[in-house]
């Protein structure tokens, strides 16, 4: 293919879900779980089937990019409103740094496994080829509550129609949903600028796209609400298409996913920093920048303990984490 493949990543979130270690300071990107690299980085390493690399972030965070990208291109998005205006706008600054692109989206805070450049790259193509909204949809591991689910159609070679996305369901949708073949939403997105742009008219982020195109992107981003490219664009699309893709995948986005791709004791407990003591204690998950953490008779919870704040979930209730982000926001604590 001779257009370039331009990976934009991004970076502009804060990870209320992994709080205390994620803040409004210190978001969840620059994070390590390896003890070698940020998922940032981690992100941007893995991007080796893009010609170029694009870190879209906000104000906040744009100075601390480069230490984890420092061979990146990077667009500071006017203001923090969702992926919806986020995505639109670095398309947009993306077509003025490469000449007749292909774009695609890599969120930050995923763990993946072995065959993603290709799969990758085959749904770039198929972006190139179709001029298609391009959605990446994952073989489901399990039903799983915490992600919402494609409904693929007719197969067609690499890719199939992408006949409907489906929010994250409760536990029976969610096994029906495996049963019938659906596919997780992984966030990640393949596209031309002319075929998010022309869906994009079509969405509540018209006036957003008019203001890019007119050179006001303050403006644009003034007249604009905060919103999800799946909701604004990608659910609306008429002409958008599913690549299946096989590669082991996860989203960090919680801190139960820990339990998933961290190496677990004989009683199933996993840890993240720090060297915690067990007795009569299985399967929770236990994260600190340092601190000694001991768990005794408890079982299936997530312990975190980072700078002066200490965080008690059940795993299964670590959706929830953002609860108390949005409580501590209001205080102005996080």
């Amino acid at each position: 293919m001779d257009r370039p493949i331009v990976a934009l990543v991004l970076a502009g979130g804060t990870g209320t879900r992994l709080f205390p270690a994620s803040r409004s300071t210190r978001p969840k990107q620059f994070l390590s779980f390896d003890g070698t690299q940020s998922l940032l980085s981690a992100t941007v390493s893995r991007a080796d089937f893009a010609d170029h690399v694009v870190v879209s972030t906000r104000p906040a965070f744009a100075d601390q990019i480069a230490d984890h990208a420092p061979d990146a291109d990077v667009v500071v998005e006017p203001a923090a409103k969702d992926t919806g205006p986020a995505l639109v706008y670095a398309t947009h600054r993306i077509t003025d740094l490469y000449d007749d692109p292909i774009v695609v989206v890599l969120p930050s805070d995923h763990h993946v496994g072995d065959g993603f450049s290709e799969a990758i790259a085959r749904g770039a193509r198929v972006a190139a080829d179709t001029d298609s909204l391009v959605a990446f949809g994952v073989d489901p591991a399990r039903p799983d509550t915490g992600y919402g689910y494609i409904e693929p159609g007719t197969e067609h070679g690499d890719y199939r129609d992408l006949v409907a996305f489906h929010e994250k369901p409760d536990e029976e949708s969610a096994t029906r949903y495996v049963d019938e073949g659906y596919l997780w939403n992984a966030g990640m997105f393949a596209w031309t600028p002319d075929a998010l742009f022309s869906a994009a008219r079509d969405s509540p982020l018209e006036p957003l796209v008019d203001a890019l195109d007119d050179g006001n992107s303050e403006a644009g981003f003034e007249a604009v609400d905060p919103v999800s490219i799946d909701y604004a664009v990608m659910e609306r699309a008429t002409d958008a298409v599913v690549v299946p893709v096989h590669f082991e995948w996860d989203d960090l986005g919680s801190w139960d996913a820990l339990a998933r791709i961290l190496d677990a004791d004989g009683d199933g407990n996993v840890s993240l920093g720090g060297d915690p003591t067990f007795v009569d204690a299985g399967d929770n998950v236990v994260a600190t920048d340092g601190a000694n953490v001991s768990l005794v008779g408890v079982s299936d919870l997530a312990v975190v303990s980072w700078d002066d704040e200490v965080l008690v979930v059940p795993k299964a209730e670590a959706q929830r984490v953002r609860e108390v982000v949005a409580r501590l926001k209001d205080e102005d604590r996080f």
